[in-house]
């Protein structure tokens, strides 16, 4: 019964000290920025979303997963004033024309692969906005306690289509480009 027992813990030693435990790393939300950019023929509009909360597992210093959750009741238009159209766009993009914000008041991203690269990561992930999950890949820099990405999203795989020249004919210069970008930082 000894040697049995004397076994099992020698058992349990080597395994808690050669293996590594993954450690989860929650995100401050408040000194973490999400910027979008919009564009169109004509132009484009930028604005902010807030992140409600998120982490990231760290397996040693590699990424192995992570989830994140954005307030899109958050959403707001940067590059105009108020009374100057600020309130208008932002009610519009509130809307179900575009990310009907009262019936799908967050959007998500769940991380389901990594590889370390010499840009930082490869990530894969699900991405779900307005209730529609597709896959998205794209490249996270982690620089000591933060970090940060820039990728493309496109709308129409999110039943986003309003204004799409990819869906409806005749636009002209009130065509609305498929694909909007966001610029994210996250301090951890």
């Amino acid at each position: 019964m000894k040697t049995r027992l004397k076994s099992l813990f020698l058992a349990i030693a080597v395994v808690a000290t050669t293996s590594t435990f993954a450690q989860k790393k929650e995100i401050k939300t408040s000194e973490s920025t999400i910027n979008w950019t919009g564009k169109k023929v004509t132009g484009s509009h930028t604005g902010t979303l807030k992140l409600s909360k998120g982490f990231l597992v760290f397996d040693g210093d590699n990424i192995t997963g992570g989830e994140f959750v954005v307030d899109m009741t958050s959403l707001a238009v940067t590059d105009l004033e108020a009374g100057k159209g600020k309130e208008k766009l932002e009610g519009h993009l509130s809307s179900d024309d575009f990310f009907g914000i009262a019936n799908h008041k967050n959007a998500k991203l769940v991380v389901t692969k990594t590889k370390k690269t010499d840009k930082g990561y490869t990530v894969a992930g699900d991405l779900t906005i307005k209730g529609k999950t597709n896959p998205i890949k794209f490249i996270l820099a982690v620089n000591g306690g933060t970090a940060s990405t820039t990728l493309k999203v496109d709308r129409t795989k999110y039943d986003i289509k309003y204004g799409s020249g990819s869906f409806f004919d005749n636009l002209g210069d009130k065509a609305i480009n498929d694909e909007f970008e966001l610029a994210v930082s996250l301090k951890m």
